[in-house]
């Protein structure tokens, strides 16, 4: 039999789920809308949802033969910086997780990896790791501000929208440079 996480769940802590009044016949319904503030580090490098934002949880627990599906959204803010241009971004989003936790000593604890299969300790359910996933799986590596942000000027550093369409940085071979003398003559 696989070992099961020593740590005890906090039954009180926003991202534990209570199944206690959940009955353990397959089909058994019971939903919970609840908002609950983000954990630390929940995203990547560039972008992720602020910690303490509002969380908001829209879940159905079902009852099934080997656990509790529960599947539903989780939507809130999202904040980073572009990939191109480094502007700030504000944003929401709206994730989709479904999840089976696996109750205590069924027959999934011999028929998967530990890994593979959310485990119930007791009748509480750790919804933090399954949230985690969900988001952060979601959200872009290079986050952009706008489809089509054409970022910094690479050699002044200046936003390419606040710069004239004209703009460039020609850079003249030092060889060539006596003959580019005689083109601004000509002008």
């Amino acid at each position: 039999m696989p070992k099961h996480s020593p740590s005890s769940l906090n039954p009180r802590s926003p991202l534990v789920l209570d199944t206690r009044d959940l009955p353990r016949r397959p089909g058994a319904l019971r939903t919970v809308k609840r908002v609950v503030p983000a954990p630390a580090d929940l995203g990547v490098e560039l972008i992720g949802v602020p910690e303490g934002a509002d969380l908001d949880l829209d879940l159905r627990l079902e009852s099934v033969s080997e656990g509790v599906l529960v599947s539903g959204t989780i939507s809130g803010p999202v904040k980073g910086e572009c990939g191109r241009c480094l502007r700030e971004i504000n944003d929401s989003m709206v994730v989709n997780v479904q999840e089976l936790y696996a109750y205590e000593n069924s027959t999934t604890d011999t028929t998967t990896d530990e890994d593979e299969v959310g485990r119930m300790q007791d009748d509480l359910i750790d919804l933090e790791p399954a949230l985690r996933d969900a988001v952060v799986l979601t959200l872009p590596t290079n986050p952009l501000c706008r489809e089509d942000c054409p970022g910094l000027c690479p050699e002044c550093g200046v936003h390419w929208d606040d710069l004239p369409a004209d703009h460039s940085h020609q850079q003249i071979d030092p060889r060539w440079a006596g003959l580019s003398q005689l083109t601004r003559k000509e002008e």
